[in-house]
């Protein structure tokens, strides 16, 4: 038996094909070769076309079929991985009526705000574990405000992996996690939140079918089967934001365990067993994959920096033209801890959370055209998004998270040894880097959901550890002189 997974990210669709008995990946493929370009309108917008990702989806199941290891008619379930956030409408016909509005995009701050006071903010913080702010139901309204036209037309709405779950399926669901990462979710009266519907004029229609994370969302149809390979009636048994799913990849589902990862957006993610909030609404609690599953609570708290790997890409194809992201980091490694005091805030990405909403934009501070050469730059850019990362990590400890150790697949900007060094030694706390990823942690998710596995615990056994990055003391004051140094810098812009 074979198990499917799909990431749909923001840069890529990954696909993955795991054994089931072994859990190891027998091939794995992605589309496209280059990162997706994200539109951005008007100033401090986001937007992706959600028949783009369908589209480079099949492609990506395309290529993962033809590199073979596997039968098709062994497949026995799909699990989706997405960008968490999105806003996808659809009429009544399942067409899409305008670009996904995506997780970075910050046209709905003000939005926010005026129903966080509407509701009344301890109301919203105790229901909603957050603000409204530049969430999915905030981007809804946003749209029924300017674009009534759109609105008027909309059947349902649905997150980023709700929509290709249902062009497989032709099935229209969602979830309570999903809903949750919408602040769509009252976790007190346990159902989709009347005061959101109501501060927004939203009708309840336009929610999906709400199922269980690890249920059948659907089966697939058998246009898709002829179009794909895929064989028809297959369930789609998983659906799960980005950062929840990677936490079940890195097997993150019990209170106290945390996740880390650092893609185009940098995430850490803790698992808690208490329905807590951030009285600022900086750090963000959701249901966790797992809530409710055998009646326990499990909520996942989120600290995101919209500007990581991005703010990485950025530099690579404006200022390290011609050079490839290992070079790079080789030369980033030849430059003293600190950057020789050039610091960067690495904000360009929209609006941050952490920063209460405020859009600060990137910024390189301090840079001395005698000292700092583009080495400098890559480090400096590589420091920011670790230190940013530590700035977070301290409101989570505030709000009660205490770090043992920090879990994360072995990719994107921690296969860079100045990135995970840093946040290593800025934090003081070690991190384990394991052989996983969010296709494959979808994979096993859908094979859960689809019953091949009896536990959770039984699904994501297994797991190889790859490498451990422990704090080194001999240079412990190197890099708080250097996250100092990055916090002044940072004072400046907020």
């Amino acid at each position: 038996m074979y198990l499917l997974g799909l990431d749909i990210g923001t840069s890529s669709i990954k696909a993955s094909v795991v054994d089931a008995k072994t859990k190891k990946v027998v091939a794995s493929a992605q589309y496209p070769d280059t990162e997706t370009a994200i539109s951005s309108p008007k100033a401090g917008w986001a937007e992706q076309s959600p028949e783009m990702w369908w589209e480079n989806s099949q492609k990506a199941i395309e290529r993962v079929i033809a590199k073979g290891g596997f039968d098709t008619k062994d497949l026995v379930s799909i699990g989706i991985s997405y960008q968490m956030h999105g806003l996808v409408m659809i009429d009544k016909e399942k067409n899409v009526l305008r670009p996904s509005i995506i997780w970075c995009d910050s046209r709905a701050v003000e939005v926010g705000e005026k129903a966080f006071k509407q509701i009344g903010e301890e109301k919203a913080l105790s229901h909603l574990l957050n603000s409204p702010g530049n969430f999915t139901a905030s981007k809804l309204a946003w749209v029924k405000e300017n674009e009534p036209a759109v609105f008027e037309k909309c059947h349902k709405i649905m997150l980023p992996g709700d929509y290709i779950g249902m062009m497989l399926t032709n099935e229209i669901t969602t979830s309570n996690s999903g809903l949750s990462e919408g602040i769509f979710w009252d976790f007190c009266d346990n159902q989709v939140s009347e005061d959101v519907m109501k501060t927004y004029g939203f009708d309840m229609d336009l929610i999906p079918k709400i199922q269980p994370v690890f249920s059948n969302h659907g089966e697939v149809s058998k246009e898709i089967a002829d179009k794909t390979g895929i064989p028809a009636g297959i369930p789609v048994a998983y659906k799960a934001g980005d950062q929840p799913n990677n936490a079940l990849s890195l097997n993150v589902v019990n209170p106290g365990e945390i996740a880390a990862t650092a893609g185009t957006s940098g995430v850490v993610y803790a698992v808690s067993d208490k329905v807590s909030y951030d009285p600022k609404s900086r750090i963000n609690s959701f249901a966790h994959v797992n809530h409710q599953l055998d009646e326990q609570t499990r909520i996942g708290i989120l600290l995101c920096i919209n500007g990581t790997g991005i703010l990485n890409s950025w530099v690579k194809h404006n200022i390290a033209k011609g050079l490839d992201y290992p070079e790079m980091n080789q030369a980033a490694a030849k430059v003293n801890i600190g950057s020789n005091g050039l610091s960067v805030l690495p904000f360009g990405n929209g609006a941050e959370r952490m920063l209460e909403n405020k859009l600060v934009g990137a910024q390189f501070m301090n840079i001395d055209f005698n000292q700092h050469s583009d080495a400098h730059i890559y480090r400096a850019s590589q420091e920011g998004i670790a230190f940013s990362l530590k700035y977070g990590f301290d409101m989570m400890q505030a709000n009660g998270v205490i770090p043992k150790v920090i879990r994360a697949g072995q990719a994107n900007m921690f296969l860079s040894d100045v990135f995970s060094e840093t946040l290593v030694n800025a934090t003081q706390t070690p991190v384990e880097l394991y052989d996983t990823d969010g296709a494959k942690g979808a994979a096993l998710g859908g094979g859960f959901g689809a019953g091949i596995f009896d536990s959770l615990e039984q699904t994501m056994e297994g797991l190889t550890l790859l490498k451990v990055i422990e704090p080194k003391e001999n240079n412990k004051d190197a890099y708080q002189e250097a996250y100092q140094s990055w916090l002044n810098a940072l004072a400046l812009c907020v």
